[in-house]
C-alpha cells in the first residue's frame, strides 16, 4: 500500500507524545553488570509493565482523539523495540466493498488511495470483515502462503508482520484495523492483548465519526429546507438569514418559515426549540413541519400555535419551545399575530425610528399541556415599515444582555434606506457577528445561540390600491327549508353584472351543493361567505361554506341512480379552485371562479 513515511506529529499531539515517549523511558529495562544479570531474568515482567505504560497513556490520548486520523496518529506512539508498529490503515466496508477510511504510515497517494476491493476476495481485511475474527500473520511466508492472491500487495514494502482485527461497536462490525510491523512478530497472548484493546479504542473514535458525520448532514439538510426566496404575493416583502453561533452544528433548535395560505395570505413563523445538540435539531424539524401543516389546513394563528403546543409534548415532555406566529392580509397590511413565549417584534417606521412591539403572549410551546391560550392581537403594517422577527441569538450573542444586545441592534436596524431589505438583513447580521473593539483578530463571536431572522416590509405602489370588493354573507339554519332560495337569490344579485351567465349558474349550483350537504349529513347550520374582487372583465369569485361539523367529506364516484355523493365531483369539474380546510372549530368548504369574457355570437352559434 505505499511505502514508509515517519513524519513528526503534528502540534495538537505533541503533549500526549511526550507523555508517552517518557512513560516509555522510564519503563524500558536498563541493563546490569554482567555477572548479576542473567539472561532473560525480568525481560517479559519489564516488557508486560511497558506495554501497559504505553497503553494506560495513548488510551487517555486516543479516547480524547476528534478524528479516526487523529486516533491513528495516537496510536503510532506505541512503537517499542519489541513492538515496531510502522503503519496502520483502518477499513470500511460498503455496497459489498471494502473500502479505506483511513491510515497513518503509508506513503501519500499509495495504493491504498481510492481502494476498493470486493468483500469475497482473499484479502485479511475482507476476511475478518466476513467472519468477525481476527488475522495474525508473524512473517511474509506465513502471509504468502494463507493468503496466496493478494500477498503481494504487501511485500516488498519493508514490513515483516501483520495483525488485522475487527472494529466491533453495539456487537456490529463497523471496520477493520492493520497493524504493519517492520519486523517479524509473534503475536504472544500480551501482544494480542494490546492490539485487541488498541483496536476497541479505534472502534470507539470511529463511532464517534460517524456520528458525527451524521449529526452534520442532518443539521445540513435541515439548514438547506429554511432558504426561502421570499413571498410571491403582492404588496410584501421578506428577507430571512440563519446563523449557528452555538453548539457547533450547522443548525440547531432555531427556525423560520414563510407559508403561502390557501386564503391568499402568508403566514411567517419563528421559533426555537430548547437546546443547541442534534435532538433540538430533530425536535426543531418535526415542529416546523407540524406548524406548516396546521397552517397550510387553515387553522387561525391561535389554533396553530395550540395544536403545536400538544405535539410538541407528544414528542418530548422535557424540551420546550418560543414561537411567534403570523397571519399577513398583503391587500391590507393586517397582521394576525400569536405569540408562545418568543421575544416580541421590533418595528421599523419609515423615518428609521424603532419599536418593541409588545404583542400579548401564552406560555412556550410544550411547557404546560392543557394550558395553551394563546390570544391574537392585529397590527396593521403601513408602506415601508418593517417588522422584524428574531430569537434571542441576536439579541444576546457575544455575552450581551437584553438591554445592550437591543441597543446594538436598534443601531444597527435604523438607518439606512428601507428599499434594500437584504442589505439591512446583513447589516444586522455584521453588527452582531462583528468582533468587538478590542478583540484580537483570531477571534471570532461564536459564544452565543444560535440566530434566526426574518424582516417583513409591506412595499408601497397603486398597484395596491384597495381592490373593489362586494361580499355576501348569510346563514341558512336547520330549520329554515326557504334558506337555500333565498341564498341562491342573493348570490345571483352578487353576481349581477357578471360577464358570463353560465357562471353565475355554475356558481349558484356550488353554492346550493355546499349548503346543502351541510344542512343534509350535519346537524348544523351552514354560513355561506361569497367575495368578488378585481376590476370588471377580470374578477375573481370566492365562495366560501363553514359548519361546526368535525367530519370532513370525501369524494366518491355514484352510480346514475345514486340519489347523492355529487357535490365534491361537480366542484371537481366547475370549479377554477376548491379545497376543504378544517377551522378550530369545525370545517370551511370553498369555491372559487375566475370571471371569463363575454362569449361572442359565434361562440354562441357554434354552442
Amino acid at each position: 500500500m505505499g511505502g514508509e513515511r515517519h513524519e513528526p506529529p503534528p502540534d495538537g499531539f505533541e503533549a500526549e507524545l511526550d507523555q508517552i515517549d517518557a512513560l516509555n523511558r522510564m519503563a524500558a529495562p536498563r541493563p546490569g553488570p554482567p555477572d548479576r544479570q542473567a539472561p532473560g531474568d525480568g525481560t517479559a515482567q519489564e516488557a508486560a509493565r511497558r506495554r501497559d505504560s504505553l497503553l494506560l497513556a495513548a488510551g487517555h490520548a486516543v479516547a480524547a482523539a476528534d478524528s479516526l486520523d487523529e486516533a491513528l496518529k495516537l496510536v503510532g506512539a506505541l512503537y517499542a523495540p519489541d513492538f515496531p508498529l510502522d503503519g496502520q490503515c483502518v477499513f470500511g466496508s460498503g455496497e459489498g466493498m471494502l473500502n479505506v477510511l483511513g491510515q497513518y504510515g503509508f506513503r501519500p497517494g499509495g495504493a491504498d488511495r481510492g481502494f476498493r476491493m470486493p468483500m469475497t476476495a482473499g484479502y485479511p481485511a475482507a476476511e475478518v470483515a466476513r467472519t468477525g475474527r481476527a488475522v495474525y500473520l508473524a512473517s511474509p511466508q506465513e502471509y504468502r502462503r494463507r493468503f496466496p492472491a493478494t500477498w503481494h500487495m504487501s511485500a516488498g514494502k519493508n514490513r515483516e508482520a501483520w495483525a488485522f482485527l475487527p472494529l466491533v461497536t453495539a456487537g456490529r462490525i463497523t471496520g477493520v484495523w492493520l497493524a504493519a510491523f517492520r519486523e517479524p512478530m509473534e503475536f504472544t497472548a500480551p501482544e494480542r492483548s494490546l492490539l485487541t484493546t488498541t483496536g476497541r479504542m479505534i472502534a470507539q473514535v470511529l463511532e464517534r465519526a460517524r456520528v458525527s458525520r451524521a449529526e452534520l448532514e442532518l443539521s445540513r439538510g435541515l439548514r438547506l429546507s429554511m432558504r426561502t426566496d421570499g413571498p410571491a404575493l403582492t404588496g410584501l416583502s421578506v428577507a430571512t438569514r440563519y446563523v449557528p453561533t452555538g453548539g457547533g452544528l450547522m443548525v440547531g433548535g432555531d427556525w423560520y418559515d414563510s407559508i403561502d395560505l390557501p386564503n391568499g395570505r402568508l403566514a411567517l413563523v419563528i421559533g426555537d426549540v430548547q437546546g443547541h445538540d442534534v435532538h433540538a435539531a430533530g425536535l426543531m424539524a418535526q415542529l416546523r413541519t407540524a406548524v406548516h401543516a396546521y397552517a397550510a389546513e387553515g387553522h387561525g394563528p391561535d389554533a396553530v400555535l395550540a395544536r403545536a403546543s400538544r405535539f410538541l409534548t407528544t414528542l418530548d415532555e422535557d424540551r420546550f419551545a418560543t414561537c411567534l406566529y403570523i397571519e399577513a392580509d398583503p391587500s391590507t397590511g393586517d397582521l394576525h399575530i400569536a405569540r408562545a413565549g418568543h421575544p416580541h417584534p421590533v418595528l421599523r417606521t419609515p423615518d428609521g425610528t424603532c419599536l418593541i412591539k409588545h404583542i400579548s403572549g401564552g406560555l412556550p410551546l410544550g411547557l404546560m399541556p392543557g394550558e395553551e391560550d394563546y390570544p391574537v392581537d392585529i397590527v396593521r403594517l403601513h408602506d415601508d415599515e418593517v417588522l422584524m422577527l428574531c430569537t434571542d441569538g441576536l439579541i444576546e450573542n457575544g455575552g450581551r444582555d437584553m438591554y445592550s444586545g437591543w441597543v446594538r441592534v436598534r443601531d444597527a436596524f435604523s438607518p439606512g434606506p428601507v428599499d434594500d431589505l437584504e442589505a439591512m438583513a446583513d447589516r444586522l447580521m455584521s453588527a452582531v457577528l462583528s468582533l468587538e473593539p478590542g478583540a484580537l483578530e483570531d477571534d471570532i463571536v461564536r459564544d452565543g445561540d444560535d440566530i434566526a431572522l426574518l424582516l417583513l416590509r409591506r412595499d408601497p405602489g397603486p398597484a395596491r390600491a384597495e381592490v373593489a370588493r362586494r361580499r355576501l354573507m348569510l346563514t341558512v339554519g336547520q330549520d329554515q327549508g326557504q334558506g337555500l332560495a333565498e341564498a341562491r337569490a342573493e348570490l345571483k344579485a352578487l353576481l349581477h353584472d357578471w360577464a358570463r351567465p353560465d357562471q353565475v349558474d355554475t356558481a349558484v349550483l356550488l353554492a346550493t351543493e355546499l349548503l346543502g350537504n351541510v344542512l343534509v349529513h350535519t346537524d348544523q347550520d351552514g354560513a355561506l361567505n361569497a367575495y368578488v374582487t378585481g376590476e370588471t372583465g377580470r374578477r375573481r369569485l370566492l365562495v366560501e361554506v363553514m359548519d361546526r361539523g368535525d367530519e370532513l367529506p370525501h369524494q366518491r364516484t355514484p352510480g346514475e341512480l345514486a340519489s347523492s355523493g355529487r357535490g365534491l365531483m361537480l366542484l371537481d369539474i366547475l370549479a377554477d379552485q376548491w379545497g376543504v380546510r378544517p377551522e378550530p372549530e369545525g370545517k370551511t368548504a370553498w369555491f372559487a371562479l375566475t370571471e371569463a369574457p363575454p362569449a361572442d355570437a359565434g361562440d354562441t352559434a357554434e354552442a
